[in-house]
């Protein structure tokens, strides 16, 4: 008995396991209901930083979510925002071109969605408020890119594969945050003058910025849902999925660093 008793008292005084934990969040912006998910490591202790992560044009789901609890293997707290309203996850690509057509032809409503979205971030009793950064995929590069351009307070915003362009590109001027873009070279959908005008647009500005092209790769190579046939225009690439997260991280690390 006394041995038990010593082992469970040796087991209780052992630190906790790390544990990636998933809490559904539901919050609003204005009216409509959204519901994200708050991914974090429950065995860390202290404010960490915190990282949003906005959807491509499918919605909140399970890549999302995926990305969320590597970066809190990673010791930050993500949350995995909602754009398009809690239960809207279109079905197709039609329904997912009429959600992101909503969002795009209205970049002040994108730019609502997306601010209530850091702003439950920032409210997370783990997460240090002045070490913040947002990043997205597809649609959700586009939306963190907006995000910047609404001068929002965060250290930095990754877009991979995301579209560039913006109606408003003297909104750039507001932009706190350094900026990385993530950009497949061969993305049909994100035209060469596309790229050229984003470019134009932060040396106007002065923002601290930077753009890393993947030679083969073009749009969504993050997600191997998007098959690996080039000609389609998307498809997943395992090397510049890999090089593109490792750029991430070493952003990451130097914008959380210098706070």
């Amino acid at each position: 008995m006394r041995n038990l008793t010593l082992l469970v008292a040796f087991l209780l005084a052992l630190p906790a396991l790390a544990a990636v934990k998933v809490d559904t969040v539901t919050y609003k912006q204005g009216d409509v209901e959204l519901e994200g998910f708050m991914v974090y490591d429950d065995a860390a202790q202290g404010k960490r930083p915190g990282v949003l992560i906005v959807h491509d044009w499918m919605g909140n789901g399970e890549f999302s979510k995926k990305r969320a609890e590597e970066l809190a293997a990673m010791g930050y707290v993500a949350f995995a925002c909602d754009i398009y309203g809690k239960g809207v996850r279109p079905k197709d690509r039609t329904e997912a071109s009429a959600q992101a057509g909503k969002f795009k032809s209205d970049r002040a409503l994108l730019r609502a969605r997306v601010n209530a979205g850091l702003e439950v971030l920032k409210k997370n009793p783990n997460v240090d408020g002045a070490r913040t950064a947002a990043m997205g995929y597809c649609f959700g590069g586009t939306t963190v890119l907006e995000l910047a351009r609404s001068g929002a307070e965060v250290a930095g915003v990754v877009s991979f594969h995301g579209g560039l362009s913006t109606p408003t590109p003297e909104d750039a001027k507001n932009i706190k945050a350094k900026v990385l873009v993530l950009h497949g070279a061969d993305d049909p959908f994100v035209k060469p003058e596309e790229v050229l005008a984003f470019e134009d647009e932060m040396r106007k500005a002065g923002v601290d910025w930077q753009l890393v092209s993947y030679g083969g790769s073009v749009h969504s190579f993050t997600n191997p849902a998007a098959g690996n046939d080039n000609s389609k225009g998307a498809a997943y690439n395992e090397k510049a999925n890999r090089r593109s997260w490792e750029d991430m991280k070493d952003f990451f690390n130097e914008i959380f660093a210098a706070k």
